[in-house]
């Protein structure tokens, strides 16, 4: 049976010093645990990141009968996955943040002229409005009687591609574009849903694309194809924007080798862009190294440590190349085990040397596989749990404009701080959760932080860097 208690004040045990009880409660008033999210605010106002994303979308639903815009649900859903709220069910408490409301640009940020009574009190939507804007792009807009705004998916992916190159003052010699697939497991029955065998799972097969930080394409697709599959219309399409603005640029396609395919190849040497691909072990490969292999075994018994012989020579499968090509061989030796690997080039010996093409320059794309973590486990990319493929890609877009976000306050607003090459998490936990006392007055929302919070310096930096006056950082 319930008792009369006050289920929600809190008495803690064993923390109180002699007569002195320490009593807990959420009648604090108006205090946000999310004071840092002025700083995500200030890099959209830097960038236009979530104002650009949200003119990719189509607004079909009567403007006479609307209280939230598509730009303002657009940087609602955003800023909640950048904090960390996940689930669209969390908005129907952070509806009531005034300091949300602020940076997501409500003039009324207390919602007390809301017209509605029931939703007064409340600034910004709440789950049922931010559902519709999602699955809007799984039906026809233009007549569905509730989901009533449409995506411009064209749009969306031309938007990456511009944010990149506008981080850039002056146009760069090189840009390396990083491809990787990876999988996100699915636990319903989702359309285009299959078993893949390698990750053991029911998953989708999304294709990322990245420039260093830079995000350039995420494409949800099924899992029963290819790991290269689309990847060379995704390519034609991304280096076709980037010459344009930068016609002389040299491109390098780098991957493992489940893109070493010779649509892709045969593609980057009739388009003059360069890639380094891993290329799969099999029998012949192995015997091209047999003696570097030897010696390598032979160095490692007599040192204890790895040893490393790097070989160049030409290759080409028995049907699936249309020519042969340039193969650096890696003769790997550690203790107990011989471990070769072998990459696929367009580069010349002249232009890179063996050791310094596979240690330096392939082995790098290894940093690709964070900025995918990032999304993933940090900024929720694997929601997908809705039964239409569409969504979930809508849904992916949301968490990649996410990260594109919180990759902007990284480049720009912590620069040359401790936290210069911090993941997104972290990131969140050392700057975005940040208690906040607020005030909101006829002239001014007064925005009041934690006295006792250990990074005020950086915090402190980090708004600084991101003024407008502030150049982009090299």
């Amino acid at each position: 049976m319930d008792t009369d208690c006050n289920r929600e004040q809190l008495e803690l045990q064993g923390f109180g010093k002699g007569r002195r009880r320490v009593v807990a409660n959420f009648q604090g008033g108006t205090l946000s645990s999310d004071g840092g999210v002025i700083l995500l605010g200030e890099t959209e106002r830097r960038r236009e990141i979530i104002k650009r994303f949200a003119e990719c979308f189509v607004d079909h639903r009567d403007p006479e009968a609307i209280e939230h815009s598509v730009a303002d649900l657009v940087a609602q859903r955003v800023y909640g996955l950048a904090l960390g709220y996940e689930d669209l069910n969390d908005h129907d408490e952070l509806r009531l943040d005034p300091l949300l409301a602020t940076v997501v640009g409500k003039a009324d940020p207390t919602g007390s002229a809301r017209r509605c009574k029931r939703d007064r009190g409340k600034a910004l939507a709440g789950k049922s409005t931010l559902n519709r804007l999602e699955g809007g792009i799984g039906t026809d807009p233009r007549t569905d009687t509730y989901k009533r705004v449409g995506v411009n998916e064209a749009a969306v992916q031309e938007l990456w591609v511009q944010l990149f190159l506008e981080a850039f003052d002056d146009a760069p010699e090189e840009v390396v574009l990083d491809l990787d697939a990876t999988h996100d497991p699915l636990h319903g029955q989702q359309e285009g849903r299959f078993f893949h065998g390698y990750y053991g799972c029911y998953c989708y097969l999304p294709l990322y694309i990245f420039c260093g930080q830079h995000l350039l394409c995420a494409k949800l697709r099924r899992s029963n194809i290819d790991a290269s599959a689309g990847a060379v219309q995704e390519v034609e399409r991304i280096v076709g924007q980037i010459r344009q603005q930068w016609p002389r640029v040299r491109i390098i396609l780098r991957g493992d080798s489940g893109f070493a395919r010779d649509a892709l190849m045969s593609w980057c040497e009739a388009n003059d862009a360069d890639y380094v691909l891993g290329l799969a072990r099999n029998a012949r490969l192995a015997r091209a190294i047999e003696q570097e292999l030897a010696q390598a075994k032979k160095r490692s018994e007599s040192s204890g440590e790895a040893e490393r012989i790097f070989k160049n020579f030409t290759y080409q499968t028995h049907k699936s190349w249309s020519c042969s090509r340039r193969v650096v061989g890696k003769a790997e030796h550690l203790p107990g085990r011989s471990n070769p690997r072998f990459v696929v080039t367009s580069l010349s010996q002249q232009q890179i040397g063996a050791a310094q093409l596979y240690e330096h320059l392939y082995c790098a794309r290894g940093d690709m596989e964070n900025r995918i973590k990032e999304q993933q486990l940090a900024l929720f990319a694997d929601r997908t749990s809705a039964h239409q493929m569409a969504v979930n890609q809508l849904r992916l877009w949301f968490s990649s404009v996410a990260y594109v976000l919180m990759a902007e306050l990284r480049r720009l607003g912590l620069a040359g701080t401790a936290l210069s090459t911090a993941q997104c998490d972290t990131i969140r936990l050392k700057l975005l959760k940040v208690g906040a006392r607020i005030r909101v007055t006829s002239r001014r929302v007064w925005v009041m932080l934690s006295s006792a919070y250990p990074h005020k310096a950086i915090f402190l930096q980090a708004f600084e860097h991101l003024q407008p006056s502030r150049g982009s950082p090299a």
